[in-house]
């Protein structure tokens, strides 16, 4: 098993800074909402520790506080960029020492926390509008690109 202690501080950084890269992803897709998608945020790492035991790295990854980069963006592509670059460096971290369980298991998780926040706010009747769709997708697609 996987476990923090694997990890060099600035690996462990990466790896725990892939999740909340997701969530702010989704959040600044659409409009609105930014309040109950962070509280959403919070609650998908509350939500998760509920599975606990059933992966060390995930039980570290989601006992911690959410790492968030505090890089002021001047615009979504900038954050969208910089977020999915967090993700895909935090894959490539987890594919040198994690098993392959261990990275699926993170990819579950970032997805759940980008679900959760786009589920968090109704966007024109919506509950998940096009745009954060399109933003999940990038997501899965920058946790895959690796």
């Amino acid at each position: 098993m996987t476990g923090k202690s694997d990890f060099t501080e600035e690996e462990w950084k990466t790896v725990l800074e892939g999740p909340p890269s997701a969530g702010g992803i989704v959040a600044a897709a659409d409009r609105g909402g930014t309040f109950k998608e962070s509280f959403a945020m919070a609650k998908a790492y509350v939500e998760a520790r509920k599975q606990h035991g059933q992966s060390e790295l995930l039980d570290e990854i989601e006992s911690a506080k959410p790492e968030i980069d505090h890089t002021r963006f001047h615009s979504y592509d900038e954050l969208k960029a910089a977020g999915l670059q967090h993700l895909r460096d935090a894959v490539a971290v987890l594919e040198r020492k994690a098993t392959p369980e261990e990275i699926d298991a993170y990819r579950r998780f970032v997805m759940s926390v980008a679900e959760r926040v786009a589920s968090a706010h109704r966007e024109d009747g919506v509950e998940i509008s096009g745009l954060e769709r399109a933003a999940m997708n990038d997501v899965a697609a920058a946790m895959d690109a690796s």
